[in-house]
């Protein structure tokens, strides 16, 4: 059955919603609801329970499955990691290299301790949060006593965490983007998301511009200002700015009366990300049908393990490793992991409950054949060499009126990926052109998640960080739309 225009509603209604609302759980919610509403015909009791099984559906899928018990697990891991004083010890390493930096010269140092502040934000890039939180609140003492202005460190926080955790997808949003592309019936989802990444510009140029913008130390607009005045007055916020302040770097409180080892974290990231590619080769390993030498062969299995299975079994190891190692040092007992893993997944089962509704919607818009229908009604204006920098667009509005890049993910591939297909575009620049505009609108918006914690962190005016970053993300934003543009008719 064909549903037509019917079929661009539930998305529409979705994006309307979370618009409306902010609230992006009850617009999927609704999405979902209102796609099977339409698929049964109008029945409110029979669409509902259709809605139902629709989202228990999502778990017959493996990958999906797979992809949300990761996530849980990440939470597990993370909560390990703080309880174990681990944050604490690489907070204090971190602190000894900057020590050697407050001696020096004004000038030198303060471009170094911002390098290092980007670099600290990469480097984390396991989970948002946990970036912009370490971030500002470890390095905000020494911006202060620099005389950087606040609002400098936020853009350093906020800057490097989504650009790095989209651009290194070995962790939730590597798994997140998987489960979608899956949806969409993407067979090698890691070879996909992995291909994309040199195509998706704008979280490449947000890192570069903003280590343009510390050595060449040249600051303009608002941030311009900003510098200006710390300089001229010591004020580290304008007068009237109402800061947002967390004194914390984790969630959850560590154990009292241990000593911080920067290794307890270090150790266990470690072996999650060094642990990924092994785990692909190991699930692609038997796929492969005929290779030239052993380098060739692995290659080829890393190209057809299976994403979903090695990010599972990859958290699963580095928590078996942590365990072992805080046993070990006396940290923790069986019935302290046991309670502390439970704590763990249900602090991140917000992000689970995320997930399991853009795989819902995903199914529904696919059984509606929205970007089916979509496709087909731009295929007559619509050329495939603008494709990409249109798809840009209209990720980066519904990040920036949603405040969410993955909402924004669950809502766009749905309709991104069929148009890429039969449009006959590149399905790597397609899918790159979505999640770069996810990632351009949620930094130029004043309700992201990620933004709000980077001000928090940092102790920064929230609106004051919104205003002077924006400057820097629009440049990024227009050079990458005309990016796609060059790559469309020029590729």
């Amino acid at each position: 059955m064909e549903y037509g225009f019917l079929s661009v509603l539930p998305p529409i209604v979705a994006i309307i919603l979370a618009l409306r609302t902010k609230q992006v759980y009850i617009a999927l919610l609704f999405g979902i609801w209102f796609s099977w509403l339409i698929i049964e015909g109008w029945n409110p009791i029979i669409g509902t329970m259709s809605m139902i099984e629709g989202m228990v559906d999502v778990f017959q899928s493996k990958g999906n499955t797979r992809t949300i018990m990761f996530s849980a697990l990440v939470g597990a891991l993370l909560i390990f990691i703080q309880y174990s004083k681990g944050v604490e010890g690489f907070v204090n390493l971190l602190q000894k290299w900057m020590v050697r930096f407050e001696n020096k010269k004004a000038g030198h140092s303060r471009v170094m301790v911002q390098v290092l502040a980007t670099l600290t934000g990469l480097l984390l890039f396991v989970e948002t949060s946990i970036s912009s939180l370490t971030v500002g609140t470890l390095y905000r003492p020494i911006f202060d006593k620099l005389g950087i202005p606040r609002e400098k460190l936020a853009y350093i926080a906020d800057s490097s965490s989504a650009p790095s955790s989209i651009l290194i997808p070995f962790n939730a949003w590597g798994a997140f983007i998987m489960g979608l592309l899956l949806t969409q019936g993407i067979e090698k989802p890691f070879s996909v998301l992995i291909s994309s990444i040199k195509y998706n510009f704008y979280p490449l140029l947000a890192i570069a511009i903003v280590f343009i913008v510390i050595f060449s130390k040249k600051d303009f607009k608002l941030m311009a200002k900003a510098e200006k005045r710390t300089k001229e007055t010591g004020e580290l916020m304008n007068p009237n700015s109402k800061p947002m302040v967390s004194d914390e770097v984790t969630s959850y409180p560590p154990k009292e009366g241990i000593k911080a080892k920067a290794y307890n974290m270090i150790v266990p990231l470690l072996v999650m990300v060094f642990m990924m590619p092994i785990n692909l080769i190991y699930t692609g390993w038997n796929v492969v049908e005929s290779s030239t030498s052993f380098l060739n062969h692995v290659q080829q299995a890393i190209g057809n393990g299976s994403g979903s299975s090695s990010v599972l079994y990859a958290v699963i190891t580095a928590l078996l490793v942590a365990m072992l190692m805080y046993f070990i040092q006396g940290i923790m007992k069986p019935k302290e992991m046991v309670s502390l893993t439970l704590k763990g997944i249900s602090e991140l089962m917000p992000l689970a409950l995320l997930m399991l509704l853009a795989f819902a919607i995903g199914d529904a818009c696919k059984a509606l054949e929205t970007g089916v229908y979509v496709a087909d009604v731009t295929k007559d204006w619509l050329s495939p060499e603008l494709l990409p920098a249109v798809v840009f667009i209209i990720s980066s509005f519904i990040a920036f009126s949603t405040g969410t890049s993955w909402g924004t993910f669950a809502i766009m591939l749905a309709i991104s990926v069929p148009m890429a297909n039969i449009h006959g575009s590149d399905i790597t620049i397609i899918v790159a052109a979505t999640l770069g505009g996810g990632i351009f609108g949620d930094h130029c918006s004043p309700i992201s998640d990620t933004s709000i914690i980077a001000s928090m962190a940092s102790a920064s005016d929230h609106i004051d960080h919104v205003k002077t970053q924006l400057p820097y993300a629009l440049i990024g934003g227009v050079i990458t739309v005309i990016m796609y543009l060059i790559i469309g008719f020029v590729g």
